[in-house]
């Protein structure tokens, strides 16, 4: 008598069926470029992540996000990132065309849709085919019937404490994203992720040198004109960005800009 292996038993028992999907076809994809992931300057995935951590920033790690997920999810037509920064509203980057750009907005006009899903409940949201998918009515209706759309992939990006997103995936053909499909663009919105909170930390870091050399600058002025140490110019910095109720760097800026006019120092 053939009894299921323990594993395969064991991994239906922990995950639901749709997660073991994901996982076997994650360990095919392995499978199948076992050579190239032997070989790290071969394996598609190290190259992938190279390039998004070497864009300039994290408008150019979205750009090159959403070329990436068109060029290498088999079936991905279309692609656009859906961002909810913290105390500010849904934002859409980076659409390939305008189709994907029209797909993403029309989520925000009608207020349902498999991105702000996928954001809402931190999961990744599948639809295999929009004209039988009954969980977004007004916007499947208008993506099938006004854009092409047939098949929609949400994958949730976390991509900072202040900022969370999703990589959204739009495909003319039914069913077009398959388990392997699928896996392909988790395994791509992870490495997305990961780039873009590195971005965002060294823009952060590149910001934060030019405002404590800013506020240098404005402290060299203020000791050679008035003759005072630096401990005293920073002082007399705080002073003056908290009588003006400006940021201590912008004040320092219209230091550095204008000069030590007479009103600064009254």
């Amino acid at each position: 008598m053939n009894r299921p292996r323990r594993g395969v038993r064991a991994l239906h028992v922990l995950y639901p069926v749709e997660d073991v999907q994901i996982r076997v076809a994650q360990q095919r994809i392995v499978g199948e470029n076992q050579n190239m992931f032997n070989d790290p300057a071969g394996d598609p995935f190290s190259r992938i992540a190279r390039e998004l951590t070497t864009e300039p920033g994290p408008t150019a790690t979205y750009e090159s996000a959403t070329a990436t997920a068109v060029a290498v999810v088999e079936g991905c037509d279309h692609a656009g990132i859906t961002l909810v920064r913290k105390g500010r509203r849904i934002q859409t980057v980076a659409p390939t065309d305008d189709t994907a750009s029209r797909a993403d907005l029309l989520q925000q006009e009608v207020g349902e849709g498999p991105s702000r899903q996928s954001i809402g409940e931190h999961e990744t949201v599948h639809a295999d085919d929009l004209l039988v998918d009954d969980r977004w009515p007004q916007w499947s209706k208008q993506a099938a019937d006004g854009l092409g759309i047939r098949s929609v992939l949400a994958l949730q990006l976390f991509v900072g404490p202040r900022e969370i997103g999703s990589l959204s995936l739009y495909s003319r053909t039914p069913g077009a994203f398959t388990p392997v499909q699928r896996a392909t663009a988790q395994v791509l919105a992870s490495h997305v992720a990961m780039a873009v909170a590195g971005a965002q930390e060294q823009q952060a870091l590149e910001s934060a040198l030019v405002t404590r050399t800013i506020i240098g600058q404005a402290e060299g002025m203020l000791m050679q004109r008035l003759g005072i140490t630096a401990d005293q110019a920073f002082a007399a910095l705080v002073r003056l960005s908290q009588a003006r109720n400006r940021k201590l760097h912008l004040v320092a800026g219209d230091i550095v800009e204008n000069g030590l006019r007479p009103d600064l120092l009254a």
